[in-house]
């Protein structure tokens, strides 16, 4: 059995590319393996939000993981925040982490350039307090998207880094899990790149949004003129699409599609009307189920308490194992 350990921003909201590029491996991986998933709440302050909404933004992410499906019986759900072990490690891991590679890093780079007035500290080290959630716990497979491939082999650098300073295999390198062999990547409704909050709110779909917020958000996509020339193939703003339907509508209707475009018969209008009621009928149950669990404070803390002890357990054991190893002993 393999250790697993994934989290998802604390940020509020969840979205299709949250559910489709981690979520839905959380589900599956629950029963086969020895599974950790986290809020996480520390790494959202790097955009400083507000601390009134911070609390609430963690309880709508733990609400959203169980109405999906994650069982806290059958995994360690806890909140980044309830294990004071993780920022240890995380102080630890940066004492053995260079600037320059750390500059180097395409998430930083990209978030770097786009909030130029808040590129702090923690957006810099953010690599290593990943680094840190994940070998906290000795993982060997984290379910990541494609975007995150880089971070993952940041830590897998600190894992082997550490264990040659001293002298000693203690940390597995972790390695990225998918189901398909194909790190997922769900696209925005923007025409380019990855469905995120970061990118903006009508970029992205989120599970609890209501019908007639979603048809309004897909009738806005980024289309093109249509083909012109039989079998041609899409632009990325017209495959972004297409990629979304592939995973929420039936085969008969992705077949249909596929088939307009290629014949150059495609009414995109039409399109995104279907795609619309299909992503509606995909959320509408966990919509459902979030509105539930989010009114159930009780379960909520229950849930949260539980996997904070489950989570402490473990974490504990790893950071008095490296405090013997890097020599850090009490005197108290």
């Amino acid at each position: 059995m393999q250790t697993i350990v994934s989290g998802i921003r604390s940020t509020g909201l969840i979205h299709l590319g949250n559910y489709f590029g981690a979520i839905r491996n959380f589900i599956k991986l629950q029963h086969e393996q020895n599974c950790f998933f986290f809020i996480a709440d520390y790494h959202s302050l790097t955009t400083h939000p507000k601390p009134e909404h911070l609390a609430e933004n963690v309880k709508e992410v733990l609400a959203t993981y169980v109405a999906c499906g994650v069982n806290p019986e059958k995994c360690t759900l806890y909140v980044q925040s309830d294990l004071p072990q993780i920022p240890e490690l995380y102080l630890i891991l940066n004492m053995i982490s260079y600037v320059g590679e750390l500059e180097r890093c395409t998430t930083y780079k990209d978030k770097a350039g786009k909030q130029q007035s808040n590129i702090n500290a923690g957006l810099l080290t953010y690599p290593v307090l990943m680094a840190a959630d994940i070998i906290i716990h000795k993982a060997t497979k984290v379910p990541v998207g494609k975007d995150q491939e880089q971070h993952l082999e940041m830590a897998r650098n600190f894992v082997k880094r550490f264990n040659h300073l001293y002298g000693i295999e203690y940390f597995p390198e972790p390695h990225p899990f998918n189901f398909n062999q194909k790190l997922v990547k769900v696209p925005g409704l923007d025409g380019t790149g990855k469905m995120g909050k970061s990118e903006g709110a009508a970029n992205a779909i989120f599970l609890k949004e209501d019908p007639e917020t979603i048809r309004k958000k897909v009738m806005r996509a980024v289309t093109d003129s249509g083909p012109t020339e039989p079998n041609q193939t899409k632009p990325e703003i017209i495959e972004n699409l297409f990629s979304i339907m592939r995973l929420v509508s039936s085969d008969e209707v992705i077949k249909h599609y596929e088939e307009s475009y290629s014949n150059c018969t495609i009414r995109y209008g039409d399109m995104k009307k279907q795609l619309a009621e299909d992503i509606i009928l995909f959320t509408s149950p966990i919509r459902e189920k979030i509105l539930e669990i989010s009114s159930d404070n009780a379960m909520l803390q229950r849930i949260a308490k539980t996997g904070a002890e489950k989570a402490r357990e473990s974490a504990s054991k790893t950071i008095k194992e490296v405090r013997e190893i890097i020599g850090i002993k009490s005197l108290v």
